[in-house]
């Protein structure tokens, strides 16, 4: 049983995500329009944005979440159609499986994502629509070593306040780096494609996704290999998988 971890009610707490830009990229190649007359599942709605945008094509959207889910319901309160449920994605159970599941950017925060996939599996019905977006171990180093170390000796003892501050101060150095270096054609650097979409997205957008970065309490980095065996041809038809920004995958399948 996934315990609750405060950082993601702090998180959820202090920052707002209405990227649209960015879910359909994640969901991608499905659109928010197949979810039209549907009953969907978000999973890990964290704040309810991603419930928000589902819920003007679905017939239903139920959002669950472990940590945020008293945020998410405060978020949600004007639609009807949207339900708020606080449950563990690994352990949570519901009477009728769902149209359309997306879990997307939470998977590999949890204590088990395999366990995971295989819940919000189970809970797809057959010929419903599967969707994941998870952090690659392809492509992230940076993160997956020196960052997380420091994250286990210093980053996670610190007030979340002083986290946001810090938030600031890096977004503020890295953007210079962003719109001069990076904008030369040298695709070796580190985070090449992924500093593309900083470019896009607003200065706030960007902090938020720093403190993402230095504030989850764990993060398990997903190999090809394994997101292509949650999505096995045994268990799923339509399968896409495909690499994001050289740092994620896109996972999707219809199931059998």
């Amino acid at each position: 049983m996934q315990k609750k971890q405060r950082e993601w009610l702090e998180q959820w707490k202090r920052f707002k995500d209405s990227s649209l830009f960015l879910f359909q990229e994640w969901i991608h190649p499905n659109r928010l329009e197949d979810f039209q007359g549907k009953r969907v599942l978000d999973a890990g709605c964290g704040h309810g944005h991603h419930a928000l945008m589902a819920a003007r094509y679905a017939e239903k959207v139920v959002g669950v979440d472990l940590n945020a889910a008293e945020v998410a319901r405060a978020e949600t309160k004007d639609l009807s159609n949207i339900e708020i449920v606080e449950a563990d994605l690994a352990a949570m159970d519901f009477r009728e499986p769902f149209d359309v599941v997306y879990c997307i950017g939470v998977i590999h925060h949890t204590d088990d994502p395999d366990r995971t996939f295989e819940n919000l599996k189970r809970l797809t019905r057959k010929g419903g629509r599967l969707i994941v977006w998870a952090y690659s171990h392809e492509g992230n180093w940076l993160n997956r070593v020196p960052l997380e170390t420091l994250k286990r000796i210093f980053l996670l003892r610190l007030p979340t306040g002083m986290l946001v501050s810090l938030s600031y101060v890096l977004t503020l150095l890295i953007h210079p780096l962003v719109w001069t270096v990076y904008l030369l054609p040298l695709r070796f650097l580190p985070y090449y494609e992924y500093f593309e979409n900083w470019r896009i997205l607003p200065f706030g957008k960007n902090v938020q996704n720093v403190f993402d970065k230095l504030n989850a309490p764990q993060t398990d980095f997903i190999r090809r290999e394994r997101i292509e065996r949650w999505f096995s041809p045994a268990d799923f038809r339509e399968v896409h998988i495909s690499p994001y920004k050289g740092v994620s995958w896109r996972g999707s399948g219809t199931k059998r």
